[in-house]
């Protein structure tokens, strides 16, 4: 793991259920990112925190240790955005991870920032590009793999990618599949952001379809995709788990004396 990883928060950072988030708006975190790529930081690593992802945390402590040392941790759903306030009375704002990749690349259309992509099939890697680049036309890709390299070929992704001259990377492997993937390669990239993205390049893709704005803005997009993906359900039933566990901690706190 880069060891720029383990550099101080870059914002106020605090903890739900025990998982470390940064109390952070969408404004913000590009801001932040901007920075981080302005001071030419080295695999600087920004990943999504969500409900389900504090659960999934709190059973794998290897992967809990390696968010806590990442430099930008964003509040990537409604819950983890409600958690912080009620915790610790905390104006976060959400900033989806799916969002964020998108803003970072209008960001870097105007920079001149180039960008990479590594994830998900050929085909989907592919069509994601050439839909950032109509979106962005003076994006820079400066490269792109899809996520079925072997092993043996690690070795020429990373060298490829720092022949780039990329500075933001997305990763697209899923979780935690892409945060081992990081770890492992990190400390070797030249890139100054890293930027897990599980599935986002299949939403920009068009092979798996967004809430509607309006239910974005209702903080309802769990419910949207739940209701289009019934078989969502079994991963869904970390929703009520989780917001059981900070009602009970809110009230363990309120019965200790904290505000």
């Amino acid at each position: 793991m880069s060891d720029l990883q383990q550099k101080a928060p870059l914002t106020r950072r605090i903890e739900i259920l025990g998982v470390p988030v940064d109390a952070v708006d969408m404004p913000e975190a590009i801001r932040l990112a901007d920075s981080m790529i302005q001071q030419n930081e080295r695999a600087s690593c920004i990943l999504a925190v969500n409900p389900e992802k504090v659960m999934a945390l709190s059973a794998d402590p290897w992967l809990a240790e390696f968010f806590r040392k990442a430099r930008l941790l964003i509040p990537d759903g409604i819950g983890v955005v409600w958690a912080a306030r009620l915790l610790h009375r905390t104006r976060a704002g959400r900033v989806p991870g799916a969002d964020l990749m998108q803003e970072l690349c209008g960001l870097a259309a105007r920079r001149g920032y180039p960008i990479f992509l590594y994830g998900s099939k050929e085909e989907t890697s592919a069509a994601a590009a050439a839909t950032l680049q109509a979106r962005f036309p003076l994006l820079r890709i400066a490269g792109r793999a899809n996520g079925y390299l072997r092993p043996d070929q690690m070795g020429g992704l990373v060298e490829e990618i720092n022949g780039s001259g990329a500075r933001i990377l997305f990763v697209a492997l899923g979780s935690p599949r892409q945060e081992r993937w990081i770890a492992e390669h990190g400390d070797k990239l030249r890139v100054s952001v890293i930027q897990g993205i599980g599935g986002t390049l299949d939403t920009i893709a068009g092979n798996v379809k967004r809430a509607p704005a309006l239910w974005r803005r209702a903080n309802l997009e769990w419910l949207y995709r739940l209701l289009s993906d019934p078989r969502r359900l079994r991963r869904q039933t970390a929703l009520p788990l989780f917001a059981a566990r900070v009602l009970r901690e809110a009230a363990g706190g309120r019965r200790g004396g904290a505000p």
